[in-house]
């Protein structure tokens, strides 16, 4: 058993929290992983109904009853669209991820309510500006990571964060097996924040096509790049680029944003290729730990294999030490 004061203090049975991704993990999903012991958490995108909040929390109920689960938002939406903070409140889960932006201004009302606060950071500055703003837990989240992150590696990041912040801190990044996990707690992390190996779960909101896409792609087959926010014009901070699966059209208009931009074309024929799923042209966010993806299988599988693999481990390393 792997014993932390992630999962003490939040009452977890295995120390890994679920990536809020939006949309691919709602209800389904997080509930598969707080079923199991971890933390599932529900992603929040910037242009989502409130309703579909709604539709998320209530499936997560219906499959997990009243196990712990959290609500991922980045802070830069909600200073867009305040209701969204508003619906999550209203949703009473027992963690609320605030990240990609300045967290302070949201922290007390969420504290207020009873609401355990972590915050996602990428460099030693959002790390001493999430722990002055309050929060309970931070993430450090390399650049390895699939979707939008920074541009530092997970490793790096870690060691700088776990020496800068007095909080609990939650590795993320490239962790997908028992290896990772294992080495984030040996470095001195409460545990794993973990997104792309799920992206084959059984529970993921999305298609059998994307799952094949992903079990395909090379570790060395990801692009940091803005090119998918601003085919959308999604109001993302360029300082968080997404990391995805490299592509044409990625390869394509990479470095060339402005361009894209004001091409009316460009953005009507990925709006079709992403209905159609062409993967050549739409895109999968995904991390580098994709190259260790094999098959489709339930996240609660995924999770107990990791956690097992990592005991095994962690029991190996004792014997370094003599």
């Amino acid at each position: 058993m792997l014993s932390t004061d992630l999962t003490r203090s939040l009452g977890l049975e295995v120390p890994i929290i679920g990536a809020p991704m939006s949309p691919m993990c709602g209800g389904r999903l997080a509930a598969a992983l707080s079923n199991c012991g971890a933390l599932g958490m529900i992603g929040v995108s910037s242009n989502q109904p409130i309703e579909q909040l709604d539709r998320d929390v209530a499936e997560y109920r219906s499959l997990a009853a009243d196990r712990h689960f959290g609500i991922g938002l980045m802070v830069w939406a909600v200073d867009r669209r305040p209701e969204l903070l508003d619906a999550v409140l209203r949703a009473k889960p027992f963690a609320v991820a605030l990240s990609f932006g300045d967290p302070s201004k949201y922290v007390q009302r969420l504290r207020e309510a009873g609401v355990r606060v972590f915050s996602q950071v990428q460099d030693r500055v959002s790390a001493l500006r999430a722990e002055s703003a309050g929060v309970d837990l931070v993430v450090a989240q390399g650049t390895d990571a699939g979707g939008h992150t920074g541009g530092v590696g997970t490793l790096p990041l870690l060691q700088i964060v776990l020496q800068s912040v007095r909080l609990p801190v939650v590795a993320a990044g490239g962790i997908a097996t028992g290896r990772g996990l294992a080495a984030a707690l040996a470095a001195g992390a409460q545990g794993a924040w973990i997104g792309t190996p799920l992206l084959v779960s059984e529970e993921v909101r999305n298609s059998p096509r994307a799952r094949q896409a992903l079990i395909a792609a090379k570790e060395t087959e990801t692009i940091h790049t803005r090119v998918f926010d601003v085919v959308q014009g999604i109001a993302f901070p360029p300082s968080f680029p997404g990391r995805a699966l490299a592509n044409d059209f990625a390869r394509r208009w990479h470095g060339h944003e402005s361009e894209l931009a004001r091409d009316e074309g460009a953005q009507q024929a990925f709006r079709q290729a992403k209905e159609a799923e062409d993967y050549s042209q739409a895109y999968i966010y995904a991390g580098q730990s994709v190259g260790l993806l094999e098959r489709v299988e339930p996240a609660a599988q995924i999770v107990r294999r990791m956690v097992s693999e990592a005991e095994a481990l962690l029991r190996a390393a004792a014997a370094l030490v003599v």
